[in-house]
């Protein structure tokens, strides 16, 4: 890579970092290109360059942290489907479920910047303009996809609308978990709400798998 290369990739990562910050912050509409621009240091014309508009720059910033998550998800997933199979039993939703749960919460604590990226999809995901949920919303997909019919292989007694209910629930306490454990740095209700992913994995992962399992 030469210089100039070099110089384009060093401008890019400073307005994906800079639109990540500032996201997590404000949120898509509040965060103006404007600002963007003058947080990473360069002019206006670098994010059209690079990315051509706003809505791109925030598929941009989706796709840098999500990509990666996913592949460790799917990989996951697919292990626990070929371990089932080559026994000649069905998967163990307790497995599947931590393939997806086990990978999101470690990354979130992987480092500042992945915590502010799930700070930003976490109150995203109940903003009234839905632009950034339906970017983000076709980037899981995939995986979401994967993820229930792996749920549906592990409990083959349970309708396929039932699981589908439960999955988004589990998806749902998940990402509450995150937002509390995250965000919340005093108690609440008198309960101390800082704890590592590791415990948090230990905690969420009984309760969404006896959900899954209900009758």
């Amino acid at each position: 890579m030469n210089s100039g290369d070099s110089t384009l990739t060093d401008t890019k990562e400073r307005i994906l970092d800079a639109a990540e910050h500032l996201l997590a912050i404000k949120g898509f509409r509040g965060a103006s290109l404007r600002a963007i621009t003058g947080e990473a240091g360069v002019n206006l014309a670098s994010v059209n360059y690079h990315f051509g508009s706003k809505k791109a720059l925030l598929e941009a910033v989706i796709k840098r942290r999500i990509q990666p998550l996913n592949h460790i998800r799917r990989k996951r997933l697919e292990q626990v489907r070929e371990s089932a199979r080559q026994k000649g039993k069905k998967p163990d939703v307790k497995a599947a479920l931590s393939a997806f749960i086990e990978p999101t919460l470690l990354f979130k604590e992987s480092n500042p910047d992945a915590k502010k990226f799930f700070i930003f999809i976490g109150r995203s995901l109940t903003d009234p303009d839905d632009t950034v949920r339906e970017v983000f919303l076709r980037f899981i997909k995939p995986i979401f996809h994967l993820l229930f019919e792996t749920a549906c292989e592990a409990l083959p007694g349970q309708p396929r609308e039932i699981i589908f209910w439960r999955l988004h629930f589990t998806i749902g306490a998940l990402f509450h978990a995150m937002h509390i454990s995250g965000n919340i740095k005093t108690k609440f209700l008198d309960v101390k709400t800082g704890i590592d992913a590791n415990s948090l994995v230990n905690l969420i992962l009984p309760f969404v798998t006896a959900g899954m399992k209900a009758k």
